[in-house]
């Protein structure tokens, strides 16, 4: 029986390589501007971030966010990967 292939994806912050499942997709679209996306299937530029704590702190020190989407990343936000990352 064939193997199904897992999705691999690297993390913004860490450079690790994590099946997608272990990772939260943070989209910037036109029409919601930027968000995260649960389901990974929303349009936009995506950026993933592993679901862990070091990662998060790292991301808002470094503002690395900000330079993937080339604009200014809201409060909002990062307590919303913050919520999944707590999950």
């Amino acid at each position: 029986m064939k193997q199904k292939k897992i999705p691999i994806r690297k993390c913004v912050i860490c450079a690790e390589n994590k099946p997608k499942k272990d990772l939260i997709r943070i989209v910037n679209n036109k029409e919601e501007g930027i968000s995260v996306d649960p389901t990974g299937k929303k349009n936009g530029r995506g950026a993933y971030i592993c679901r862990s704590v070091e990662c998060l702190e790292k991301a808002k020190k470094t503002k690395k966010l900000d330079k993937i989407f080339k604009t200014k990343i809201d409060d909002s936000v990062y307590e919303e990967i913050e919520a999944y990352v707590e999950k």
